[in-house]
């Protein structure tokens, strides 16, 4: 089993110390997200986890605590966001340089095939038009050049609920944004792909297979193959993404929905800021669940077979 921590939330920057103490115990229970009375068990021990895939937007708080995950013998691998956008639109976000400096420790530590940098959502906006976005992969892919051979990619997909935080944030910091037309976004696309091309990097793409151009790569964020490339042998697992377009690898994912407290204002996996920051707020590093809801204490938990 393969476990993904998490593209719910960004446990790396606020809840590593639950992570750690999950990992000495062996498990965690998680909840689905669609069904609040069923809840999971989730084996962490060593023998169940092929590896560990972590997400995140500020790896600093993390940096012991992967120490000790590469010392149990855990092959894990990095998504690490990095977009470098003003503040308007990512308000907590650390700094883009101490950023880069915790992507240059884990190359060295761990190797550069441990990191994948995302840039991602691509977001249009009068904060950042396609000229910034350039210009901001460009100063972005020069510093991490040699730290990761690959960079995702994704264009913001707006649901009913990003659409309605864009605009209450527009409103709020006096910005306009937009969603172009899938051409004006093939032509950025082309434009990044010189660009990582150009630092040795490939560009992949997540979950948007329709926007695919020639010398793009669908993404596959859950990627057994570069776990398996880190543990020397092939892992035996199947596609099986979070949904329908996804190119993941069969993963169980352990976070939870409304918790991350970052308060970016493109995001998916908050609808609303001011629950994530009261749920972060209350979060007890020592408790099975990474939030545990009030129907929890009435539900017959369900032990998850790897």
């Amino acid at each position: 089993m393969i476990v993904s921590a998490s593209y719910k939330t960004d446990i790396p920057a606020f809840y590593g110390d639950w992570f750690l103490n999950r990992l000495h115990a062996g498990y965690c229970m998680m909840t689905n997200p669609y069904n609040r009375h069923q809840v999971t068990r989730v084996s962490l021990r060593r023998e169940d986890v092929e590896g560990f895939v972590f997400w995140t937007k500020n790896l600093g708080p993390f940096l012991d605590k992967l120490a000790e995950v590469h010392t149990q013998g855990y092959p894990f691998i990095i998504q690490y966001t990095i977009n470098c956008y003003p503040r308007k639109l990512e308000f907590s976000v650390t700094d883009a340089t101490r950023s880069i400096r915790h992507a240059a420790e884990i190359a060295r530590l761990y190797g550069s095939r441990t990191l994948v940098w995302r840039y991602d959502p691509v977001v249009f906006s009068s904060e950042t038009p396609a000229e910034a976005h350039l210009e901001n992969f460009e100063w972005l892919a020069s510093r991490l050049a040699g730290m990761t051979d690959e960079v995702v990619i994704s264009f913001a997909q707006i649901y009913r609920k990003t659409r309605r935080n864009m605009d209450w944030a527009s409103r709020e910091f006096g910005f306009q944004w937009s969603d172009p037309d899938d051409e004006q976004k093939r032509k950025l696309m082309r434009e990044l792909l010189r660009i990582a091309h150009v630092h040795r990097m490939q560009l992949t793409l997540c979950s948007q297979p329709y926007l695919l151009e020639p010398g793009v790569q669908e993404a596959h964020c859950v990627d057994a193959r570069r776990i398996s490339s880190l543990l020397g042998r092939e892992l035996h697992t199947r596609l099986k993404g979070a949904r329908k377009e996804c190119g993941c690898f069969e993963s169980k994912d352990i976070g939870e929905y409304d918790t991350c407290p970052h308060g970016c204002v493109y995001c998916y996996a908050v609808q609303n800021r001011r629950l994530a920051q009261e749920r972060f707020r209350e979060h007890d590093p020592a408790g099975e669940f990474l939030f545990k809801h009030a129907n929890h204490a009435e539900s017959e938990p369900t032990l998850f077979e790897a």
